[in-house]
């Protein structure tokens, strides 16, 4: 700190000295100025930055420690409270491990940490099956979570990240070629962040000046700025390509300035300024929204999106589907039918345009795991479709649900949801108690 305070200490001389001389020199003085001003912290904010504090509810298989319930639950077919010190502003599932933010700003994981990404050390054993903070000097706003690799972006817009990112061929490294990381290590990006995303095995960040950077697996075309030749590792400038965050170039005729970014598990959306979605990743079940099934390598301005009376709120996007929602609390999905995660009723069939989803009035926020799908209401009710396999639904049952059913159970009394997030076999819920009326 001191040194940040000699500098700045140091620039008010360079001023004064300017104010001392003779004529002419008043645009340098005023510069001057506005170093001193940008040199000051920024505090980032964005509309997906959690405030409303809760409960955290867990759900599903959790045979590697994801649902924090301790060493001897490895299931809930219903909604299970998970005990932790703080009340919670945000809860991600990842692959196979659990985030949550509190409302002071620290971090706590628990689930999976073969490859780091629960940012602290789980030599105890048992350890990663309950709840353990995370050592972060800054305070966080938000936290987003792949498979293998957990992240988490500060105040003052700075990116922690730690775990691993895999490609089909195994771990390809985090920041540097091959080499996973235990604890958090800050990633290299020069512009303030005010979002991030996490797919799979890819990380999206939006910045202050609306730009988009990206970094980890590119296979897919999910990072958006590598060409097809090179998506392989990286092709023959190697994993740095991949690994070292880089500025997602838009083919346009201006500059194009993004408000939004949401992540699904080999694809990306992302919103303009001016209410357009672009898209890149996979889209071999039209998830994207694209007419044909082919990779999108860099991004791709959504003609299926667009809808002169539509803006567009939310993605969320599982293996090979998407949900969306729009300005009017409206939900839709697009991509692979199998197991009813269209939420579209029996016998529904692949949907290339996003299709309005029956039965879920006035949402105000969507979740996809890989073959499962969330809509939250804005009376707090969560509604549930998709495979049922892994208990992730909340009926009970591992039958697959073609059409959203409410997410039921005790935890859930005279409590409203606030968010869901989905992982491989695991859902996690935020939740808050009905004030009494």
């Amino acid at each position: 700190m001191q040194r940040g305070a000699y500098l700045l200490t140091a620039s008010a001389l360079q001023v004064l000295a300017a104010a001392n001389m003779p004529g002419k020199k008043t645009t340098k003085r005023a510069s001057q100025t506005e170093d001193i001003k940008s040199s000051k912290k920024v505090k980032v904010t964005h509309s997906s930055h959690g405030t409303e504090k809760g409960l955290v509810l867990v759900l599903g298989q959790g045979d590697v420690g994801q649902l924090g319930l301790g060493e001897d639950v490895m299931e809930r077919k219903k909604p299970a409270l998970v005990s932790l010190p703080e009340g919670v502003v945000q809860a991600v599932a990842g692959g196979m491990h659990t985030v949550c933010l509190s409302d002071t700003g620290n971090v706590y994981t628990f689930g999976c940490n073969d490859e780091g990404a629960l940012g602290r050390d789980t030599s105890e054993e048992g350890s990663e099956m309950s709840p353990g903070k995370v050592e972060l000097a800054e305070r966080v706003v938000q936290v987003s979570a792949g498979d293998s690799h957990t992240a988490a972006l500060t105040e003052d817009g700075s990116v922690f990240i730690w775990g691993s990112f895999r490609d089909n061929n195994g771990v390809i490294g985090l920041l540097e070629p091959m080499k996973k990381c235990t604890l958090p290590v800050k990633v290299p990006i020069e512009e303030p962040v005010v979002k991030i995303a996490s797919g799979n095995d890819h990380l999206v960040m939006l910045t202050l000046n609306g730009d988009l950077y990206s970094s980890g697996c590119g296979e897919q075309g999910q990072l958006g700025r590598v060409p097809e030749r090179f998506a392989n590792r990286g092709g023959r400038k190697g994993l740095q390509r991949l690994l070292v965050p880089q500025f997602i170039h838009v083919r346009s005729r201006g500059r194009v300035h993004f408000t939004d970014v949401f992540c699904g598990a080999y694809f990306t959306f992302a919103v303009s300024k001016e209410g357009h979605i672009y898209g890149f990743g996979l889209s071999n079940y039209h998830q994207l929204g694209t007419p044909g099934t082919n990779t999108c390598f860099s991004p791709v301005k959504l003609t299926a999106f667009k809808n002169s009376t539509t803006s567009w709120v939310s993605f969320s996007g599982g293996q090979h589907h998407t949900i969306c929602l729009d300005s009017e609390g409206k939900v839709y999905s697009l991509g692979r039918a199998e197991y009813g995660r269209l939420g579209l009723g029996q016998g529904a069939e692949e949907k290339s345009e996003p299709t309005a989803v029956p039965g879920v009035e006035a949402a105000q926020a969507v979740a996809c795991g890989a073959s499962v799908s969330y809509a939250v209401t804005k009376q707090g009710m969560a509604l549930a479709w998709g495979m049922g396999t892994n208990l992730q639904l909340g009926t009970g049952e591992e039958d697959d649900e073609w059409s959203p059913v409410e997410m039921t159970g005790k935890q859930l009394e005279n409590r409203a949801v606030l968010t869901v997030s989905s992982g491989g076999q695991h859902t996690v819920l935020l939740v808050k108690d009905k004030q009494e009326s």
